[in-house]
């Protein structure tokens, strides 16, 4: 997959597949991430162990990655994980983060709609989203995208800072999530971004 894509701010992006040999890129793209982003992530992906092991998992038919690049740089990278145990194959994991030049820029929704594109493509019928309840922005998109909030588990997680926090589990039934970007995309936002 490769799609050249237009920003709020007329900058021209390009979404694509995640390649084996994106990993210094990618590597070079969670560094420069500020902490309070990367704190909340579930691996310590400014280690190159990390960010190998994340490449690795591409070669997996369950594992799917984009990167969004500007300039021979990935600004954004998100994921579509799908289960290996049959009984949940139907539900997809999404995971998306964007540097922060690049937000309030429209990416994130369009990484987004192209990971529900894979979704889709892979017959999946559910997205779950999880993340750590100090990640307000993220619930408020997810919300805004169709996403209900499912569950909390408390003190579920520990952030890279040593700190248990309570998970956040949101869950959108795809077809709903479908009509939440049509409407986004008929008022007025896709024609920014084409």
């Amino acid at each position: 997959m490769e799609k050249k894509v237009r920003l709020k701010d007329r900058t021209e992006i390009l979404i694509r597949d995640m390649m084996p040999e994106d990993l210094d890129l990618s590597l070079a793209f969670f560094r420069s991430l500020p902490d309070e982003d990367r704190a909340y992530l579930r691996r310590d992906v400014a280690q190159r162990g990390a960010v190998e092991g994340r490449i690795r998992e591409i070669r997996t038919r369950d594992v799917m990655r984009l990167v969004a690049v500007d300039d021979d740089q990935i600004v954004a990278d998100g994921s579509l994980e799908r289960s290996s145990e049959d009984w949940k194959k139907h539900v997809g994991e999404v995971r998306l983060i964007v540097a922060q030049p690049y937000k309030r820029k429209g990416l994130g929704r369009l990484m987004a709609r192209e990971l529900f594109l894979l979704a889709a493509q892979a017959k999946m019928e559910e997205i779950l989203v999880r993340m750590m309840r100090p990640q307000k922005a993220a619930q408020s998109i997810f919300h805004r995208l169709g996403f209900r909030q499912e569950m909390v588990l408390p003190d579920y997680v520990v952030d890279r800072h040593g700190k248990k926090q309570d998970m956040i589990i949101m869950r959108c039934d795809l077809e709903a999530l479908w009509r939440e970007m049509e409407d986004f995309f008929a008022t007025g936002d896709w024609e920014r971004t084409r």
